[in-house]
């Protein structure tokens, strides 16, 4: 007779465990659901974010070129944020404003996600090219001495003060192959 329960006691203990390993499996799955949904979430807030900051530079973009161009169409207006040398003439700092705004869309176009390092580097080194932009960029060195050090907006100036240079210093009227694009 004891060996007839212990029989019985094993397959009860076996049923139990199966049952215990069917309850385990049951609920590592449902963790492991739970962990999945977590992380779609995640990622959909993370979507969410990066597209409300594309739109928040679009509509800042938008801004900074309605009023450069009321500064460059009322001389007026452009005294409240001309910093620039006051011997140089009124024209010239209009266009300078001009040129800000050129260079002010290809980095924002950069910080959006539209262009990287390397392409951003080849619209300024096309850009460049002009001599109003380089005097643009040689009046505007006290306004980017403000900037932090490791800001965005302070390695980019940096980046094209060495474009500058290597397309001061080429050898060579192929300005599209001067400097050395960084990668991304």
């Amino acid at each position: 007779m004891a060996a007839r329960n212990f029989g019985v006691q094993s397959l009860g203990s076996v049923a139990a465990a199966g049952l215990m390993l069917a309850t385990a499996t049951l609920t590592l799955a449902s963790r492991q659901r739970r962990l999945e949904e977590a992380r779609l979430q995640v990622k959909r807030l993370e979507l969410e974010e990066r597209a409300s900051r594309r739109r928040a530079l679009a509509h800042q973009q938008r801004m900074h070129w309605e009023l450069l161009v009321k500064a460059i169409d009322d001389p007026s207006l452009a005294e409240v944020i001309d910093t620039y040398d006051k011997s140089i003439p009124a024209a010239k700092r209009r266009q300078y404003f001009y040129a800000n705004a050129w260079y002010v869309n290809l980095y924002h176009l950069y910080r959006a996600g539209i262009l990287d390092q390397e392409e951003l580097y080849g619209h300024l080194r096309e850009l460049f090219q002009s001599p109003l932009l380089r005097e643009y960029w040689e009046a505007s060195k006290g306004q980017r001495a403000t900037l932090k050090n490791a800001s965005d907006e302070a390695r980019i100036g940096l980046m094209v003060d060495g474009l500058i240079k290597d397309l001061d210093e080429a050898d060579t009227d192929e300005w599209w192959v001067v400097g050395n694009p960084p990668t991304s």
